[in-house]
C-alpha cells in the first residue's frame, strides 16, 4: 500500500512561492493601471477580499480566473510568470513599493516621446551617482 503524502497547508508552511509570485505580479499590474482591489474585484465579479488573497498568495489563482484577470489587466497570461525561475524556492520576489509604482505611472503619463526619453536618461544617470 502506498503511503499518503501529507497535504501542504498554508498554516503550516506558508503560501507557495509561485502563488506569491503570481499574486505579486497581479498586484503590480493592478497598481500600474491605478485600479483599486475593489475595481478589479468588481470587474471579475469577486469580493476585494478574494483579490487580496490572490495577491498575497494565500489563495491559488485557477487557470480560468488567471485568464480573466489577464484580460481585465490587459496583459498576456505569461506576464504573471515573468521573472519566475524553474525552482519555486528561487522565485523572484521584488514587489514594487508605492513610490516606484507612482513613478512608473507618472512616466507613462508623459506623452511626448522626447521628454520621456530624457526623463529615462536622467533617471539612469542619477542611478549611477
Amino acid at each position: 500500500m502506498k503511503a499518503r503524502r501529507k497535504r501542504r497547508t498554508i498554516r503550516e508552511h506558508g503560501p507557495n512561492a509561485i502563488d506569491v509570485h503570481v499574486g505579486g505580479r497581479i498586484r503590480q499590474r493592478r497598481t500600474e493601471l491605478g485600479l483599486s482591489q475593489t475595481k478589479l474585484a468588481d470587474a471579475l465579479d469577486l469580493t476585494f477580499q478574494q483579490v487580496q488573497k490572490y495577491e498575497t498568495g494565500a489563495n491559488r489563482v485557477g487557470a480560468s480566473r488567471l485568464y480573466d484577470i489577464s484580460h481585465v489587466l490587459r496583459v498576456p497570461v505569461e506576464h504573471f510568470f515573468d521573472g519566475l525561475t524553474k525552482s519555486e524556492s528561487e522565485a523572484e520576489d521584488a514587489p514594487m513599493n508605492r513610490n516606484t509604482v507612482e513613478l512608473v505611472r507618472a512616466y507613462y503619463k508623459v506623452t511626448n516621446p522626447r521628454v520621456r526619453k530624457r526623463l529615462f536618461e536622467t533617471a539612469k544617470a542619477l542611478s549611477h551617482t
